[in-house]
């Protein structure tokens, strides 16, 4: 005869189990191909194993110490820094403001949506390659792209990423452009869900518009602002492809990404890459940490 907590075990695992075999092969790819693959670099990034013959001895955190005597590396970090600025918060204005005009209900909206969203379809290695020839250094008769419409118009022509002061704000640019898009949807989407008795009643209470969105709009905003930082912030600080597309391997727009590949690829230094690319986990761990966090406690609240 079944005991009573022998079928009770049986009802639950009818619930749960399915779910669970259903998304086990994942959790182990995820296990293995991201996870295993995480604690293997920073295992490498701990050893001394800087060419790529000898095995390595286990050197604890000198690698992630010496590493900030490097010239190279404070530049990178310096270029990281002004890229991520640059890039996160043009394209969260640029996105606002997108967002506030769609909100409007303008005629052809659904056309506009769709071109402001194609270019977060394309890669950043063919965005790179179109903003190459667009901010091409060339000027006079050599310049093509932008520096030749601003020669057209009458003004001035610009170095843009080959700047040495502000060739990473102009590499932000294409980033900007790509993403704008995609910030737009997450703020357009807020803007829908902000119910209209709220709004109403902001108008009744003497709020002009401008007050409207400062005072009701905006506040509910925040949790889409917060994900449109998160995705933003990691983004640019893994950024490489772009980079790369752009202007190739040069000191001038160096940043980690890039330096990790001159490590491990040209200067056949495996664990110098590994303590870049460590740095790079962390790094972007300070930004999405937080976030499931603060995830977390909402839902719980909830």
């Amino acid at each position: 005869m079944p005991r009573p907590w022998e079928g009770l075990l049986v009802r639950r695992a009818r619930t749960w189990l399915p779910g669970l075999l259903l998304v086990t092969p994942s959790i182990i790819l995820i296990g293995v191909f991201v996870y295993g693959m995480l604690g293997w670099n920073f295992r490498l990034a701990m050893t001394d194993k800087h060419d790529e013959v000898s095995e390595g001895e286990f050197v604890g955190l000198q690698n992630f110490i010496d590493i900030w005597d490097q010239a190279r590396w404070h530049l990178s970090v310096q270029h990281a820094i002004v890229f991520t600025v640059v890039f996160v918060l043009g394209a969260l204005v640029l996105g606002w403001l997108l967002a506030f005009l769609m909100e409007k209900g303008i005629r052809g909206e659904g056309t506009f949506r769709a071109i402001y969203l194609f270019p977060m379809a394309i890669s950043f290695v063919a965005t790179g390659i179109v903003w190459r020839w667009l901010m091409n250094s060339g000027t006079g008769e050599r310049a093509v792209g932008l520096n030749r419409l601003f020669d057209a118009i009458g003004l001035p022509q610009w170095q843009w990423f080959r700047d040495p002061d502000w060739g990473m704000a102009a590499m932000a640019l294409p980033a900007i452009w790509q993403m704008s898009g995609y910030v737009m949807a997450l703020f357009l989407a807020g803007f829908r869900g902000v119910p209209e008795e709220l709004r109403e009643a902001a108008r009744v209470d003497g709020c002009n518009e401008w007050g409207v969105y400062r005072h009701v709009v905006l506040p509910l905003l925040r949790p889409v602002t917060l994900s449109a930082l998160i995705i933003l912030g990691h983004i640019s600080l893994k950024v490489f492809d772009l980079i790369v597309a752009v202007s190739g391997k040069q000191i001038i727009t160096d940043v980690p990404a890039v330096f990790m590949w001159v490590a491990v690829f040209d200067s056949h230094d495996p664990a110098k890459g590994a303590t870049i690319a460590s740095y790079i986990v962390l790094s972007v761990a300070i930004f999405v940490i937080p976030y499931l966090i603060w995830s977390v406690r909402k839902e719980r609240r909830q």
